[in-house]
């Protein structure tokens, strides 16, 4: 079967730009969305700061009634609800008014957790005894697929609904779960994407891992420093990434703009054998990923232009370039442009690989590569196997045919995609 699958719609909700044209212009001109937030250094945090979208209440009233945001607390859906309604829109298409669903469009949007802000007020409202208090919502804020039932009722999608969460490859996924499901011909459109909420509750855990950086909790966007000799750990994000999927006849025929096309991609686990635990990636498997990435697209590895890295500002990142140079077996001034946008997102969680994935398909469709920010001091280890003007930091003109994106996730999962400029 050969039904090629392109990309008609994007929608995004990140720390820094909520909107295509915002996020486009921050990603070009390396606009950080970090900031220093107080709650943190009250709650006290090693790290208090984080990427965190800012949505006016004028903004959120265009995508949710008044009835609908009556006890809403749930910073996930609302930014899932406004970036896949957004890509929707952008495709140019409209939300569905009949009584019969969509039958050939669906969502596969993931998440780490849905609505923690509204658990944490449930459960204190059952331990207080005021069940009766807890409001008519609060499954469909909380249960885990609660952003794609939002997404699936406001758009009428008739086709298959449904949340995936496997960590930091979770936009990633979704993407490439969506992308199969054309491809095998069960379904013309599909809006695919991640969200993850903010706030301290989903931030605490790693703070107490002490994987994010205490370094900066005076100088915010010189926090996230990926690829840096001088990086000493993540900044949390949060936001929201978005895609709609389509058919690549279904997008001729209406005369969509197509901002890229999907040859293909790898998902799999290390097992967490070998190098691989809970939180670290085994290197053979992520090498095998980004290789049945390549295979599984029908391309060289030669062929890939630009990686947009997963890339966290961690003691991983030498090990990530390493990887994808064994991988492409590619190093020097033959590596390919590689940047992060985690450095001036933050790491957004479940929501970094969706909301990365639009980056990189914004560098094909507009011919250009956004600048790495804060790695002036570049990572000795990583300059050993990567030409530094391999890793830009100013903003490049450049033509792009195809980029590699790849995301790791706790649990030792892996996911890579490979994006390519439309041509007929």
């Amino acid at each position: 079967m050969d039904n090629r699958v392109v990309v008609t719609g994007l929608g995004v909700v990140a720390p820094n730009g909520v909107g295509l044209t915002a996020f486009t212009d921050a990603i070009k001109k390396g606009i950080s969305g970090i900031k220093y937030y107080p709650q943190l250094e009250q709650l006290q945090f090693s790290c208090q700061i984080a990427g965190k979208p800012e949505l006016s209440d004028d903004l959120i009233a265009q995508y949710f009634t008044g009835l609908e945001l009556r006890n809403f607390n749930s910073t996930g859906i609302l930014y899932g609800v406004i970036a896949g309604m957004d890509a929707w829109k952008n495709a140019g298409l409209t939300i569905l008014e009949s009584e019969e669903p969509d039958w050939d469009s669906g969502a596969i949007f993931g998440t780490g957790t849905s609505g923690i802000e509204k658990f944490r007020e449930s459960i204190y409202k059952v331990d207080d005894l005021q069940l009766r208090k807890l409001g008519s919502t609060v499954v469909a804020q909380t249960m885990a697929s609660g952003i794609s039932a939002y997404l699936g009722g406001k758009l009428g999608f008739g086709n298959q609904t449904t949340t995936n969460s496997s960590a930091c490859i979770t936009g990633t996924e979704s993407i490439l779960m969506a992308y199969e499901r054309i491809k095998s011909g069960q379904a013309t459109k599909m809006l695919a994407g991640s969200t993850s909420d903010s706030g301290p509750y989903i931030w605490a855990g790693f703070d107490a891992l002490k994987v994010c950086t205490y370094k900066h909790n005076q100088s915010p966007d010189q926090g996230s420093r990926p690829m840096s000799a001088s990086a000493s750990g993540f900044v949390p994000g949060s936001g929201a990434g978005a895609v709609v999927l389509e058919l690549l006849n279904s997008a001729l025929k209406r005369g969509a703009t197509i901002y890229a096309e999907i040859l293909g991609g790898h998902i799999n686990s290390g097992g967490q054998r070998g190098t691989g635990t809970m939180t670290a990636p085994n290197s053979i498997a992520v090498q095998r990923c980004i290789k049945g990435a390549l295979q599984n697209a029908g391309i060289n590895a030669s062929q890939v232009d630009a990686i947009n890295g997963h890339l966290t500002a961690t003691s991983k990142d030498a090990t990530e370039i390493q990887n994808w140079s064994v991988a492409l077996n590619r190093k020097g001034s033959g590596f390919p442009y590689i940047n992060s946008l985690k450095s001036t997102t933050g790491h957004c969680l479940s929501a970094a690989g969706s909301i990365e994935c639009v980056a990189s398909i914004l560098q094909l469709h507009q011919d250009f590569i956004f600048p790495n920010v804060n790695c002036e001091d570049l990572n000795p280890e990583i300059s050993d196997i990567v030409d530094s003007n391999k890793i830009p930091q100013r903003l490049l003109n450049s033509n792009v045919n195809i980029v590699a994106k790849a995301s790791f996730g706790f649990g030792d999962v892996n996911a890579c995609i490979i994006l390519k400029k439309y041509t007929v």
